[in-house]
């Protein structure tokens, strides 16, 4: 009987593409091999976290070495699914969904985008990107079909914030058990679909918070004097 798998935390699993992205830049530029300290630095993030994070996969550094980069993206993008491609279905087809399809990026790192469906029939039959990477924009009607043939599991919320749950129930409804949401909206799914939410601006807010406390440290003699001052 195979071992069961050791379940990873939610707060590592977030934190591996960074991993994944750091030491993949780091092996295109020649690096054989990196410390945790030298990936934590990159990272944003402490050492030990880096090393505990890393234990989850079973990989452990080598004292005065350190972990062997070609290895730890083999392990990662293992975990994370990657040694595969996903196919990807997107509905909504105005400005975002346009970009996410259009974007050639997604298939170096393993996704695939099949599919985008739009109500619009302004936008029905316009075809996005070009080549191998095209897809054309089809009836939402269609959406049914084009998760079954491609096999599709995670599908792509962009839509504007009113249709967003309608457009969730009709992934959920065609067979996806992934949702990428990009509506300022939490969507209600059943059990057994995952949703992961990109709020843009949420990171826009914590990026202002960054950006006065950088403010507040900048000028800490002004703010001294002015309290003092009788």
């Amino acid at each position: 009987m195979p071992a069961r798998r050791r379940r990873i935390p939610e707060a590592t699993v977030a934190r591996l593409p960074v991993y994944l992205q750091i030491l993949v830049e780091q092996s295109d530029n020649g690096v054989d091999n990196i410390s945790s300290e030298g990936l934590a630095d990159l990272a944003g993030v402490n050492a030990a976290k880096v090393r505990k994070d890393l234990s989850y996969l079973g990989s452990y550094g080598v004292r005065g070495v350190g972990y062997e980069v070609a290895y730890l993206v083999y392990q990662i993008r293992r975990e994370l699914g990657l040694d595969h491609d996903w196919p990807v279905v997107i509905v909504g087809a105005g400005n975002l969904g346009q970009a996410l399809a259009g974007y050639g990026g997604f298939d170096e790192r393993g996704f695939r985008v099949v599919g985008i469906v739009d109500v619009d029939p302004g936008k029905v039959g316009v075809t996005i990107g070009e080549g191998a990477n095209a897809v054309e924009v089809r009836p939402v009607d269609e959406l049914p079909r084009i998760v079954a043939a491609g096999d599709v599991s995670i599908g792509v919320v962009a839509t504007p914030t009113a249709a967003a749950q309608q457009a969730a129930d009709q992934l959920v409804a065609a067979g996806v058990t992934s949702v990428l949401n990009f509506a300022p909206v939490v969507l209600a799914v059943p059990p057994g679909v995952t949703v992961r939410k990109v709020d843009l601006a949420v990171e826009l807010q914590i990026l202002s918070y960054h950006e006065q406390r950088r403010v507040a440290a900048a000028a800490p003699t002004t703010t001294s004097l002015r309290a003092v001052r009788p």
